[in-house]
């Protein structure tokens, strides 16, 4: 009998009965008040005057003309170099316990950026009302009795100056709940393997012994994984290893470039729920069955503004120039592309993410994430984004009935005419230059800007296809496998020239 599943599944219900609705616009006034008074006192604080801030007749108003926009460097060149070298009252009270070490899209150099108790606290709060939002799904109340994998990076922090380092995920289920911990996979000691090679042996090792109902992860580690896990017990889907995996949540890339290959390793279809945490916070969930929508948690310590998504608002390196207009949750419509910005309680002050999101249901602050605002190639007024990429790929592989979960491409010179260079991980009998053919007229018909520039400036596209696992290793090559690395989308042209030179070695290897 599933009582246990029962009462769990009953509790949650109960709860998501009693909880109301938040006012979101009246919750992200009241979230900005409070983290002006708490930081009233800092440097940072003191610098730009947050207690006027707080007399003033319309605080998110004189909040955006008084702090200029940060991105990671700007912020850390002025102020949180500071805070790593172990000064208090910076930008945020006393100094961080923790630092997550970035490493979202590939690059050498890792970001240190902190963590609060607060932001643990915030991050806490954000994965029990995503629990609570359970009840919405139609999923039985055995589920609630079955084991959860979280595959991120290790929990093997490293300490530093007096603080812990890690990767977001690491740092979170480091500190997991203590009545979560039964339910925890791999396991506090699997989950401390640095290497993720031999984590992943571990857990394809370990499979059997484990009654998995849940995944969650970044979708192309997450694949890996799978794919390890039946591979080592030769078995035909994920399924014939976990027979009660019901549910898979990702976290912060869209999922729908692996939904063909993903379900592939699936003996049938499970449900999928979109989750939006970040180095800087956990900032969206799914909540709802009928959408892949994720909504904005407007009430835990996390205070958002919106750039309108245009290129004259955007600098060449992603950053916004200083005089972008940014507009408040009130204002913000559907059917646009949004900078988003973020102010937290781990002192981060008009922080610019590097994401771009658009709202798909303004009153329940509903969002899909678009793309990054580094990988919007603007290159001869092509404007595309990583969205528009992504749909084009989703029509191509229904044309040709093929799996692309991975790719990269670049505004590359030849003869000193432009080309899209394009890199699709796939494996497939059709001709490059059909797939490039076919490519380039889906993106003629749905980017009015892209067919106009390829009747000016950008002269064709031009399309290459390598395995999918040449993506993971790069990766590997940039920083270390797992976690939260995600592939770059649009590489500048340097970086281009590497990625061929790897492709090339490990192709012809």
């Amino acid at each position: 009998m599933e009582i246990i599943g029962s009462i769990i599944k009953g509790a949650i219900n109960l709860k998501g009965a009693l909880t109301s609705e938040p006012n979101h616009i009246d919750a992200q006034q009241k979230v900005l008040e409070q983290l002006l008074k708490t930081a009233s006192e800092t440097d940072f604080g003191k610098k730009y005057g947050f207690e006027s801030i707080l007399k003033s007749k319309d605080v998110q108003k004189e909040f955006a003309r008084k702090i200029p926009y940060f991105d990671y460097h700007q912020l850390l060149e002025q102020w949180w170099h500071r805070v790593i070298d172990g000064e208090e009252n910076v930008t945020w009270p006393g100094s961080p316990d923790y630092f997550a070490l970035s490493s979202g899209t590939t690059g050498k150099k890792s970001k240190r950026i902190p963590v609060t108790n607060e932001m643990i606290e915030s991050i806490r709060s954000a994965g029990i009302k995503q629990v609570e939002a359970l009840s919405n799904f139609d999923l039985p109340a055995s589920f609630f009795e079955k084991e959860i994998m979280m595959l991120g990076s290790s929990t093997d922090l490293q300490e530093k100056d007096g603080h812990l380092e890690g990767e977001i995920s690491g740092i979170s289920a480091s500190n997991i709940p203590f009545w979560f911990e039964g339910y925890y996979k791999p396991g506090k000691e699997i989950a401390q393997i640095d290497d993720w090679d031999k984590r992943v042996q571990r857990i394809a090792e370990k499979a059997k012994d484990w009654d998995i109902g849940a995944l969650s992860g970044i979708p192309s580690w997450m694949e890996l994984m799978l794919q390890k896990v039946i591979e080592y017990h030769n078995a035909e889907t994920i399924h014939d290893i976990w027979p009660n995996l019901q549910v898979y949540t990702s976290g912060g890339v869209a999922f729908a470039p692996y939904e063909k290959s993903f379900n592939n390793l699936l003996e049938h279809p499970i449900t999928v729920i979109d989750t939006y945490l970040a180095s800087e916070g956990f900032i969206a969930y799914q909540e709802r069955p009928e959408t892949d929508a994720m909504k904005l948690i407007t009430d835990n310590g996390i205070y958002f503004e919106f750039v309108p998504f245009q290129p004259e608002y955007i600098n060449q390196d992603g950053s916004l120039k200083q005089d972008a207009p940014s507009i408040t949750l009130a204002d913000v419509e559907t059917d646009q592309d949004y900078v988003l910005l973020m102010s937290t309680v781990s002192g981060a002050w008009r922080y610019i993410i590097g994401d771009t999101i658009e709202f798909t249901d303004v009153a329940r602050a509903e969002i899909r994430i678009t793309g990054r605002t580094k990988f919007f190639l603007n290159v001869v007024g092509s404007q595309l984004s990583v969205n528009k990429m992504n749909t084009a790929l989703r029509e191509i592989e229904g044309k040709f009935d093929l799996e692309i979960p991975e790719f990269t491409l670049a505004a590359t010179r030849i003869n000193d005419e432009f080309h899209h260079h394009w890199y699709l991980g796939t494996k497939t009998s059709v001709e490059n230059t059909v797939l490039a053919e076919t490519l380039d007229e889906v993106l003629k018909k749905a980017n009015k800007n892209y067919k106009v520039a390829r009747n000016k400036a950008l002269k064709g596209i031009k399309v290459t296809t390598v395995p999918s696992s040449i993506f993971s290793e790069w990766s590997g090559t940039q920083k270390k496998k797992g976690g939260q690395v995600k592939m770059e989308r649009v590489m500048s042209e340097e970086k281009f020239a590497e990625w061929e030179a790897f492709v090339s070695e490990n192709i012809s290897n």
